[in-house]
């Protein structure tokens, strides 16, 4: 699963957290006065202040995710990997698609894929594995292959080094 996924869920849960305190807030707030409990207005003003502030700002943000899912399917399942066809496809300006892209990058939303000039593609890049080295064996003349600084050849046990090897 991609980070992106996780960051929306994040975010929409915090959204509907900031947006249950306010109701919340009001019922503290309104038991608070009627009973004469100075604890519960203060916590239900606390409740309301946060979800009057953090509400908008936390759904402004889970709708930037959510721009991000989008465009994240766009490339992932319809396999869309130029600038122009994402633009075209999310019915964006290619400039606001190049700033998505560079926010994906930025912040790891989309993993496995490489910017290539104006669009994205396939991170086919392997990891890089250890040199092998081919020696032939002082004694019996064997070739041996081997990776790391020595071995010992199979069939006569001397030992052979890669320092044999010029440049090394």
């Amino acid at each position: 699963m991609q980070p992106i996924y996780k960051a929306a869920k994040r975010s929409f849960t915090l959204a509907m957290i900031f947006t249950l305190l306010f109701p919340l807030g009001g019922v503290l707030l309104g038991v608070g006065l009627g009973i004469g409990q100075p604890a519960m207005w203060a916590v239900g003003i606390a409740c309301l202040g946060s979800a009057f502030y953090g509400c908008p700002i936390a759904w402004v943000g889970y709708g930037n995710k959510k721009a991000y899912v989008r465009l994240v399917t766009a490339i992932e399942e319809e396999h869309l990997y130029n600038v122009r066809d994402l633009a075209a496809q999310l019915g964006l300006s290619e400039k606001d698609v190049r700033n998505q892209i560079d926010v994906l990058f930025k912040k790891r939303y989309i993993v496995g894929y490489v910017r290539t000039g104006d669009g994205i593609a396939l991170n086919e890049n392997v990891a890089l594995q250890a040199r092998k080295y081919t020696r032939e064996c002082p004694s019996c003349g064997a070739s041996v292959t081997f990776s790391g600084t020595d071995t010992v050849c199979p069939y006569c046990g001397t030992h052979i080094g890669r320092e044999a090897e010029k440049g090394i």
